[in-house]
Protein backbone atom coordinates (compact mmCIF):
# COMPACT_ATOMS: atom_id res chain seq x y z
CA UNK A 1 0.00 0.00 0.00
CA UNK A 2 2.77 2.09 0.99
CA UNK A 3 4.06 2.08 -2.72
CA UNK A 4 0.87 2.59 -4.45
CA UNK A 5 0.46 5.66 -1.89
CA UNK A 6 3.49 7.46 -3.15
CA UNK A 7 3.09 6.50 -6.59
CA UNK A 8 -0.57 8.19 -6.66
CA UNK A 9 0.86 11.19 -4.61
CA UNK A 10 3.13 11.68 -7.95
CA UNK A 11 0.35 11.40 -10.28
CA UNK A 12 -1.67 13.70 -8.33
CA UNK A 13 0.64 16.39 -7.89
CA UNK A 14 1.70 16.11 -11.83
CA UNK A 15 -1.92 16.03 -13.11
CA UNK A 16 -2.82 18.77 -10.44
CA UNK A 17 0.24 21.18 -11.91
CA UNK A 18 -1.49 21.08 -15.53
CA UNK A 19 -5.26 21.38 -14.80
CA UNK A 20 -4.35 24.77 -13.37
CA UNK A 21 -5.43 25.83 -16.81
CA UNK A 22 -8.45 25.58 -18.36
CA UNK A 23 -6.92 25.24 -21.54
CA UNK A 24 -4.22 22.76 -22.52
CA UNK A 25 -1.93 23.22 -25.19
CA UNK A 26 -1.10 19.68 -27.44
CA UNK A 27 2.84 19.70 -25.63
CA UNK A 28 0.74 19.84 -22.43
CA UNK A 29 -1.83 16.71 -22.96
CA UNK A 30 0.99 14.78 -24.34
CA UNK A 31 2.89 15.23 -21.23
CA UNK A 32 -0.24 14.41 -18.77
CA UNK A 33 -0.75 11.53 -20.89
CA UNK A 34 2.78 10.21 -20.75
CA UNK A 35 2.81 10.67 -16.76
CA UNK A 36 -0.06 8.49 -16.67
CA UNK A 37 1.66 5.66 -18.62
CA UNK A 38 4.52 5.98 -16.37
CA UNK A 39 2.03 5.39 -13.64
CA UNK A 40 0.51 2.07 -14.86
CA UNK A 41 4.15 1.31 -15.92
CA UNK A 42 5.20 1.58 -11.85
CA UNK A 43 1.92 -0.57 -11.31
CA UNK A 44 2.67 -2.86 -13.59
CA UNK A 45 6.66 -3.10 -12.08
CA UNK A 46 4.98 -3.52 -8.53
CA UNK A 47 3.13 -6.20 -9.40
CA UNK A 48 6.19 -7.92 -11.11
CA UNK A 49 7.95 -7.70 -7.86
CA UNK A 50 5.18 -8.98 -6.07
CA UNK A 51 4.93 -11.89 -8.48
CA UNK A 52 8.64 -12.62 -8.09
CA UNK A 53 8.98 -11.71 -12.06
CA UNK A 54 12.29 -10.36 -12.67
CA UNK A 55 12.17 -10.37 -15.87
CA UNK A 56 8.98 -8.22 -16.42
CA UNK A 57 10.15 -5.97 -13.96
CA UNK A 58 13.49 -5.67 -15.29
CA UNK A 59 11.42 -4.45 -18.86
CA UNK A 60 9.15 -2.26 -17.20
CA UNK A 61 12.04 -0.21 -15.22
CA UNK A 62 13.85 0.20 -18.54
CA UNK A 63 11.21 1.47 -20.14
CA UNK A 64 10.61 4.10 -17.27
CA UNK A 65 14.51 5.31 -17.09
CA UNK A 66 14.84 5.77 -20.47
CA UNK A 67 11.48 7.65 -20.74
CA UNK A 68 12.11 11.09 -21.68
CA UNK A 69 10.28 12.04 -19.07
CA UNK A 70 12.66 10.45 -16.31
CA UNK A 71 13.76 13.60 -15.27
CA UNK A 72 10.41 14.70 -13.23
CA UNK A 73 10.02 10.83 -12.37
CA UNK A 74 13.40 11.53 -10.20
CA UNK A 75 11.94 14.90 -9.22
CA UNK A 76 10.34 13.56 -6.34
CA UNK A 77 12.42 11.98 -3.56
CA UNK A 78 9.95 8.74 -2.86
CA UNK A 79 9.67 7.96 -6.50
CA UNK A 80 13.54 7.86 -6.51
CA UNK A 81 13.16 5.51 -3.44
CA UNK A 82 11.15 3.34 -4.78
CA UNK A 83 12.89 2.66 -8.04
CA UNK A 84 16.25 2.16 -6.94
CA UNK A 85 14.71 -0.50 -4.38
CA UNK A 86 12.97 -2.22 -7.48
CA UNK A 87 16.19 -1.89 -9.38
CA UNK A 88 18.15 -3.81 -6.39
CA UNK A 89 15.68 -6.29 -6.58
CA UNK A 90 16.26 -7.05 -10.07
CA UNK A 91 19.97 -7.13 -9.31
CA UNK A 92 19.49 -9.86 -6.09
CA UNK A 93 17.40 -12.02 -7.98
CA UNK A 94 17.24 -12.16 -11.13
CA UNK A 95 18.53 -14.20 -13.77
CA UNK A 96 22.36 -12.86 -15.60
CA UNK A 97 20.70 -11.54 -18.73
CA UNK A 98 18.39 -9.61 -16.25
CA UNK A 99 21.11 -8.25 -13.90
CA UNK A 100 23.31 -7.44 -17.04
CA UNK A 101 20.30 -5.15 -17.96
CA UNK A 102 19.38 -3.81 -15.07
CA UNK A 103 23.27 -2.81 -14.51
CA UNK A 104 22.97 -0.52 -17.13
CA UNK A 105 20.14 1.95 -15.39
CA UNK A 106 21.96 2.49 -11.89
CA UNK A 107 24.17 5.22 -13.26
CA UNK A 108 20.53 6.82 -13.69
CA UNK A 109 20.33 7.16 -9.70
CA UNK A 110 23.41 8.95 -9.41
CA UNK A 111 25.06 8.63 -6.29
CA UNK A 112 22.02 7.39 -4.35
CA UNK A 113 22.86 4.24 -5.82
CA UNK A 114 26.18 4.07 -3.97
CA UNK A 115 24.80 2.72 -0.38
CA UNK A 116 22.63 0.20 -1.18
CA UNK A 117 25.22 -1.41 -3.53
CA UNK A 118 27.22 -1.08 -1.07
CA UNK A 119 25.16 -3.03 1.85
CA UNK A 120 24.72 -5.35 -0.86
CA UNK A 121 28.50 -6.24 -0.59
CA UNK A 122 28.59 -6.51 2.33
CA UNK A 123 25.32 -9.32 2.70
CA UNK A 124 27.00 -12.27 3.42
CA UNK A 125 24.55 -14.41 2.21
CA UNK A 126 24.31 -12.46 -1.05
CA UNK A 127 24.85 -14.43 -4.59
CA UNK A 128 28.21 -13.70 -5.55
CA UNK A 129 27.03 -12.83 -8.80
CA UNK A 130 25.05 -10.65 -8.25
CA UNK A 131 27.83 -9.04 -5.97
CA UNK A 132 30.24 -9.29 -8.95
CA UNK A 133 27.32 -7.05 -10.75
CA UNK A 134 26.95 -4.71 -7.94
CA UNK A 135 30.84 -3.99 -7.77
CA UNK A 136 30.76 -3.51 -11.77
CA UNK A 137 27.77 -0.69 -11.60
CA UNK A 138 30.34 0.47 -8.55
CA UNK A 139 32.89 0.99 -11.31
CA UNK A 140 30.52 3.74 -12.74
CA UNK A 141 30.51 5.60 -9.85
CA UNK A 142 34.32 7.13 -9.07
CA UNK A 143 34.23 8.16 -5.49
CA UNK A 144 35.56 8.00 -2.44
CA UNK A 145 33.20 5.50 -0.51
CA UNK A 146 33.21 3.57 -3.84
CA UNK A 147 37.03 3.00 -3.32
CA UNK A 148 36.83 2.66 0.39
CA UNK A 149 34.27 -0.05 -0.41
CA UNK A 150 36.54 -2.12 -2.83
CA UNK A 151 39.52 -1.94 -0.66
CA UNK A 152 37.62 -3.29 2.05
CA UNK A 153 35.95 -5.98 -0.49
CA UNK A 154 39.74 -7.11 -1.24
CA UNK A 155 40.98 -7.47 1.87
CA UNK A 156 38.17 -9.67 3.09
CA UNK A 157 36.91 -11.74 0.48
CA UNK A 158 37.59 -15.09 -0.88
CA UNK A 159 35.90 -15.25 -4.57
CA UNK A 160 38.58 -14.58 -6.86
CA UNK A 161 35.91 -13.48 -9.06
CA UNK A 162 34.62 -10.56 -7.06
CA UNK A 163 38.30 -9.55 -6.34
CA UNK A 164 38.92 -9.31 -10.07
CA UNK A 165 36.18 -7.11 -10.66
CA UNK A 166 37.33 -4.99 -7.95
CA UNK A 167 40.56 -4.71 -9.47
CA UNK A 168 39.70 -4.10 -12.57
CA UNK A 169 37.37 -1.25 -11.20
CA UNK A 170 40.25 0.12 -9.12
CA UNK A 171 42.58 0.40 -12.49
CA UNK A 172 39.64 1.89 -14.32
CA UNK A 173 39.58 4.67 -11.89
CA UNK A 174 43.69 5.86 -12.87
CA UNK A 175 45.09 8.42 -11.18
CA UNK A 176 41.98 8.11 -8.68
CA UNK A 177 42.89 5.44 -7.28
CA UNK A 178 46.83 5.35 -6.96
CA UNK A 179 47.47 7.02 -3.50
CA UNK A 180 44.44 4.73 -2.09
CA UNK A 181 46.56 1.49 -3.65
CA UNK A 182 50.19 2.17 -2.14
CA UNK A 183 48.39 1.35 1.02
CA UNK A 184 47.41 -2.20 -0.35
CA UNK A 185 51.51 -2.51 -0.95
CA UNK A 186 51.96 -2.57 2.54
CA UNK A 187 49.46 -5.42 3.60
CA UNK A 188 50.64 -9.14 2.48
CA UNK A 189 47.00 -10.13 2.24
CA UNK A 190 46.52 -7.22 -0.56
CA UNK A 191 49.95 -6.38 -2.02
CA UNK A 192 48.69 -8.73 -5.14
CA UNK A 193 45.64 -7.11 -5.99
CA UNK A 194 47.36 -3.90 -5.31
CA UNK A 195 49.78 -4.60 -8.01
CA UNK A 196 47.22 -6.05 -10.58
CA UNK A 197 45.59 -2.53 -10.66
CA UNK A 198 48.27 -0.91 -10.80
CA UNK A 199 49.52 -2.98 -13.56
CA UNK A 200 46.62 -1.97 -15.17
CA UNK A 201 46.53 1.89 -14.67
CA UNK A 202 49.42 2.42 -17.03
CA UNK A 203 50.23 5.92 -16.08
CA UNK A 204 53.90 6.99 -15.04
CA UNK A 205 52.52 7.94 -11.45
CA UNK A 206 52.79 3.94 -10.40
CA UNK A 207 56.00 3.38 -11.72
CA UNK A 208 57.52 4.13 -8.50
CA UNK A 209 55.03 1.57 -6.62
CA UNK A 210 55.73 -0.81 -9.19
CA UNK A 211 59.52 -0.66 -8.68
CA UNK A 212 59.22 -1.34 -4.74
CA UNK A 213 57.84 -5.10 -5.65
CA UNK A 214 60.25 -5.96 -8.53
CA UNK A 215 62.16 -8.31 -5.86
CA UNK A 216 58.72 -9.20 -4.00
CA UNK A 217 59.11 -13.19 -2.72
CA UNK A 218 55.64 -13.84 -4.58
CA UNK A 219 56.08 -14.40 -8.46
CA UNK A 220 53.34 -13.61 -9.48
CA UNK A 221 54.02 -10.05 -7.98
CA UNK A 222 57.33 -9.96 -9.55
CA UNK A 223 55.43 -10.77 -12.59
CA UNK A 224 52.98 -8.29 -13.14
CA UNK A 225 55.28 -5.82 -12.20
CA UNK A 226 57.80 -6.18 -14.98
CA UNK A 227 55.14 -6.74 -17.36
CA UNK A 228 53.25 -3.62 -16.29
CA UNK A 229 57.33 -1.76 -16.13
CA UNK A 230 57.64 -2.75 -19.94
CA UNK A 231 55.36 0.07 -20.79
CA UNK A 232 57.42 2.71 -19.57
CA UNK A 233 61.06 3.51 -21.41
CA UNK A 234 63.61 5.00 -19.36
CA UNK A 235 67.28 3.63 -18.72
CA UNK A 236 66.27 2.31 -15.22
CA UNK A 237 63.58 0.39 -16.36
CA UNK A 238 65.54 -1.07 -19.13
CA UNK A 239 68.21 -1.96 -16.25
CA UNK A 240 65.47 -3.55 -13.97
CA UNK A 241 64.14 -5.62 -17.19
CA UNK A 242 67.77 -7.06 -18.02
CA UNK A 243 67.96 -7.89 -14.49
CA UNK A 244 64.95 -9.69 -14.59
CA UNK A 245 66.28 -12.06 -17.29
CA UNK A 246 68.49 -13.51 -14.85
CA UNK A 247 65.14 -14.60 -12.51
CA UNK A 248 64.36 -18.18 -11.73
CA UNK A 249 60.81 -17.83 -12.33
CA UNK A 250 59.74 -18.50 -15.90
CA UNK A 251 56.59 -16.24 -15.65
CA UNK A 252 59.27 -13.43 -14.93
CA UNK A 253 62.02 -14.11 -17.34
CA UNK A 254 59.05 -14.28 -20.07
CA UNK A 255 57.61 -10.88 -18.92
CA UNK A 256 61.70 -9.34 -19.20
CA UNK A 257 62.18 -10.83 -22.23
CA UNK A 258 58.99 -9.59 -23.93
CA UNK A 259 59.45 -6.20 -22.74
CA UNK A 260 62.80 -6.28 -23.79
CA UNK A 261 61.49 -6.98 -27.48
CA UNK A 262 59.83 -3.72 -27.75
CA UNK A 263 63.10 -1.39 -26.72
CA UNK A 264 64.30 -1.77 -30.80
CA UNK A 265 66.53 1.65 -30.10
CA UNK A 266 68.66 -0.67 -27.62
CA UNK A 267 70.69 -2.51 -30.07
CA UNK A 268 73.25 -3.46 -27.03
CA UNK A 269 70.39 -5.80 -25.96
CA UNK A 270 70.99 -9.04 -27.74
CA UNK A 271 74.12 -9.45 -25.59
CA UNK A 272 71.35 -9.92 -23.00
CA UNK A 273 69.08 -11.94 -24.75
CA UNK A 274 70.50 -14.47 -26.53
CA UNK A 275 71.06 -16.77 -23.86
CA UNK A 276 67.89 -16.84 -22.96
CA UNK A 277 67.33 -18.76 -26.56
CA UNK A 278 69.29 -21.52 -24.75
CA UNK A 279 66.33 -21.41 -22.14
CA UNK A 280 65.09 -24.16 -20.10
CA UNK A 281 62.06 -23.16 -21.21
CA UNK A 282 60.93 -23.48 -24.34
CA UNK A 283 58.29 -20.52 -24.33
CA UNK A 284 61.02 -18.34 -23.19
CA UNK A 285 63.46 -19.23 -25.83
CA UNK A 286 60.59 -18.80 -28.37
CA UNK A 287 59.71 -15.22 -26.74
CA UNK A 288 63.46 -14.51 -27.06
CA UNK A 289 63.61 -15.54 -30.56
CA UNK A 290 60.60 -13.13 -31.36
CA UNK A 291 62.04 -9.69 -29.16
CA UNK A 292 65.28 -10.62 -31.11
CA UNK A 293 63.50 -10.15 -34.47
CA UNK A 294 62.15 -7.25 -33.24
CA UNK A 295 65.37 -5.89 -32.73
CA UNK A 296 66.05 -6.56 -35.82
CA UNK A 297 69.99 -5.77 -36.60
CA UNK A 298 72.69 -7.78 -37.80
CA UNK A 299 73.91 -9.10 -34.40
CA UNK A 300 70.20 -10.42 -33.86
CA UNK A 301 70.07 -12.09 -37.02
CA UNK A 302 73.41 -13.82 -35.93
CA UNK A 303 72.59 -14.69 -32.61
CA UNK A 304 69.01 -16.59 -33.85
CA UNK A 305 71.11 -18.33 -36.75
CA UNK A 306 73.43 -20.07 -35.11
CA UNK A 307 71.01 -21.24 -32.79
CA UNK A 308 68.74 -22.83 -35.81
CA UNK A 309 71.96 -24.49 -37.24
CA UNK A 310 72.19 -26.42 -34.09
CA UNK A 311 70.71 -30.29 -34.16
CA UNK A 312 69.19 -29.73 -30.95
CA UNK A 313 67.03 -27.41 -31.28
CA UNK A 314 63.59 -28.26 -31.17
CA UNK A 315 61.11 -28.25 -34.54
CA UNK A 316 58.72 -25.48 -32.82
CA UNK A 317 61.38 -23.50 -31.79
CA UNK A 318 63.17 -23.95 -34.83
CA UNK A 319 59.87 -22.35 -36.97
CA UNK A 320 60.13 -19.43 -34.69
CA UNK A 321 63.72 -18.63 -35.27
CA UNK A 322 62.86 -18.61 -38.92
CA UNK A 323 60.06 -16.25 -38.58
CA UNK A 324 61.93 -13.92 -36.66
CA UNK A 325 64.71 -14.41 -39.01
CA UNK A 326 62.16 -13.06 -41.93
CA UNK A 327 61.52 -10.33 -39.57
CA UNK A 328 64.64 -8.70 -40.24
CA UNK A 329 64.76 -6.83 -43.73
CA UNK A 330 68.80 -7.01 -43.94
CA UNK A 331 69.89 -9.23 -46.55
CA UNK A 332 72.31 -10.96 -44.17
CA UNK A 333 68.94 -12.63 -42.87
CA UNK A 334 68.17 -13.76 -46.09
CA UNK A 335 71.39 -15.36 -46.34
CA UNK A 336 70.71 -17.00 -43.33
CA UNK A 337 67.54 -18.24 -44.55
CA UNK A 338 69.02 -19.72 -47.62
CA UNK A 339 72.22 -21.62 -46.17
CA UNK A 340 69.90 -22.59 -43.51
CA UNK A 341 67.21 -23.76 -46.32
CA UNK A 342 69.91 -25.47 -49.11
CA UNK A 343 72.48 -26.81 -46.69
CA UNK A 344 71.15 -27.49 -43.20
CA UNK A 345 69.72 -30.66 -42.73
CA UNK A 346 65.97 -29.36 -41.20
CA UNK A 347 63.01 -31.20 -41.06
CA UNK A 348 60.53 -30.86 -44.35
CA UNK A 349 58.30 -28.34 -41.59
CA UNK A 350 60.94 -25.82 -41.04
CA UNK A 351 61.86 -26.20 -44.91
CA UNK A 352 58.65 -25.31 -45.36
CA UNK A 353 58.49 -22.31 -42.69
CA UNK A 354 61.46 -20.93 -44.77
CA UNK A 355 60.20 -20.87 -47.99
CA UNK A 356 56.72 -19.41 -46.67
CA UNK A 357 58.35 -16.96 -44.71
CA UNK A 358 60.63 -15.81 -48.00
CA UNK A 359 57.06 -15.67 -49.71
CA UNK A 360 56.01 -12.82 -47.53
CA UNK A 361 59.31 -10.83 -47.35
CA UNK A 362 57.39 -7.37 -48.68
CA UNK A 363 60.57 -4.81 -48.92
CA UNK A 364 61.21 -4.00 -52.30
CA UNK A 365 64.70 -4.19 -52.14
CA UNK A 366 64.81 -7.21 -50.37
CA UNK A 367 62.40 -9.47 -52.89
CA UNK A 368 64.59 -10.14 -56.11
CA UNK A 369 66.72 -11.72 -53.41
CA UNK A 370 63.90 -13.75 -51.93
CA UNK A 371 62.70 -14.50 -55.05
CA UNK A 372 66.43 -15.99 -56.22
CA UNK A 373 66.93 -18.37 -53.08
CA UNK A 374 63.15 -19.66 -53.89
CA UNK A 375 64.46 -20.50 -57.35
CA UNK A 376 68.03 -21.94 -56.57
CA UNK A 377 66.03 -24.09 -53.85
CA UNK A 378 63.59 -25.68 -57.02
CA UNK A 379 65.64 -28.14 -58.24
CA UNK A 380 66.96 -29.07 -54.96
CA UNK A 381 63.87 -29.98 -52.74
CA UNK A 382 61.93 -32.71 -53.80
CA UNK A 383 59.35 -32.68 -51.76
CA UNK A 384 55.64 -32.34 -53.56
CA UNK A 385 54.68 -29.99 -50.49
CA UNK A 386 57.78 -27.63 -50.65
CA UNK A 387 57.63 -27.44 -54.77
CA UNK A 388 53.72 -26.22 -54.04
CA UNK A 389 54.69 -23.76 -51.33
CA UNK A 390 57.45 -22.13 -53.91
CA UNK A 391 55.18 -21.82 -56.65
CA UNK A 392 52.86 -19.53 -53.87
CA UNK A 393 55.88 -17.79 -52.63
CA UNK A 394 56.33 -16.87 -56.03
CA UNK A 395 53.58 -15.65 -56.80
CA UNK A 396 53.40 -13.54 -53.59
CA UNK A 397 56.89 -12.00 -54.49
CA UNK A 398 55.41 -10.53 -57.68
CA UNK A 399 58.67 -10.80 -59.34
CA UNK A 400 58.82 -11.81 -63.22
CA UNK A 401 61.55 -13.77 -63.39
CA UNK A 402 60.25 -16.29 -61.67
CA UNK A 403 57.73 -16.93 -64.70
CA UNK A 404 60.28 -19.31 -66.60
CA UNK A 405 60.72 -21.31 -63.49
CA UNK A 406 56.91 -21.51 -62.82
CA UNK A 407 55.90 -22.49 -66.49
CA UNK A 408 58.80 -25.17 -65.72
CA UNK A 409 56.20 -26.44 -63.10
CA UNK A 410 53.63 -26.83 -65.34
CA UNK A 411 55.15 -30.04 -66.53
CA UNK A 412 55.71 -31.39 -62.74
CA UNK A 413 53.88 -35.00 -62.48
CA UNK A 414 51.81 -33.72 -58.93
CA UNK A 415 48.38 -32.27 -59.87
CA UNK A 416 49.10 -29.83 -56.41
CA UNK A 417 52.38 -28.02 -57.71
CA UNK A 418 50.69 -27.35 -61.43
CA UNK A 419 47.65 -25.78 -59.87
CA UNK A 420 50.07 -24.02 -57.20
CA UNK A 421 52.17 -22.56 -60.44
CA UNK A 422 49.09 -21.84 -62.56
CA UNK A 423 47.39 -19.74 -59.39
CA UNK A 424 51.21 -17.90 -59.34
CA UNK A 425 51.05 -17.30 -63.23
CA UNK A 426 47.84 -15.59 -63.09
CA UNK A 427 49.12 -13.69 -60.45
CA UNK A 428 52.27 -12.38 -62.42
CA UNK A 429 49.88 -11.71 -65.56
CA UNK A 430 52.00 -14.41 -67.82
CA UNK A 431 49.00 -15.11 -70.28
CA UNK A 432 50.56 -13.64 -73.38
CA UNK A 433 53.55 -15.72 -72.00
CA UNK A 434 51.83 -19.03 -71.96
CA UNK A 435 49.90 -18.17 -75.29
CA UNK A 436 53.76 -17.67 -76.95
CA UNK A 437 54.98 -20.95 -75.51
CA UNK A 438 51.77 -22.79 -76.61
CA UNK A 439 52.62 -21.84 -80.77
CA UNK A 440 55.76 -23.57 -80.00
CA UNK A 441 55.91 -26.42 -77.66
CA UNK A 442 54.52 -29.89 -78.82
CA UNK A 443 51.31 -30.61 -77.07
CA UNK A 444 51.65 -34.03 -76.99
CA UNK A 445 54.78 -33.15 -73.75
CA UNK A 446 54.15 -32.60 -70.78
CA UNK A 447 54.84 -28.80 -70.73
CA UNK A 448 52.82 -28.64 -73.51
CA UNK A 449 49.62 -30.56 -71.69
CA UNK A 450 50.37 -28.21 -68.74
CA UNK A 451 50.42 -24.81 -70.61
CA UNK A 452 47.32 -25.88 -72.31
CA UNK A 453 45.29 -26.66 -68.85
CA UNK A 454 46.45 -23.56 -67.70
CA UNK A 455 45.36 -21.24 -70.78
CA UNK A 456 42.05 -23.45 -70.17
CA UNK A 457 41.59 -22.66 -66.53
CA UNK A 458 42.91 -19.06 -66.62
CA UNK A 459 39.95 -17.30 -66.73
CA UNK A 460 38.28 -19.66 -63.53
Amino acid sequence: MQLIDALTAICVRTIAQFCGKVIFKNEQRATIVQKLSDFEILEQANTAATLQDWGRLSQDLQQLLTSEEQSKLFSDPNATAILLDLAMQVLEWGSFQDRWDIAKLFPNFGIDAIAPLIDFLNDEEADPEAQWFAVRILGSFNHPRVIEALIELLKTSQSEDLNSMAVSVLASMGKTAVSVLETLLEEDSTRLFAVQALGQIRRSETVPLLMQVIRDPEVQIRAIAIEALSSFHSDDITTVLIAALQDVAVQVRLAAVTGLGFRSDRSNLVGQLRPLLLDLNLEVCRQTAIALGRLGTLQAATALYEVLQSQHTPENLAIELVRALGWIALPEALNYLETALLQLSLPEMVQLEIVQTLGRIDSVELKPQATQILLNGLPKLESVGIRQAIALSLGQLGDPDAINALVALLADTDDGVRLHAISALKTLDAEQHLKRLAQIEPEESELGRGIAIALREWHF
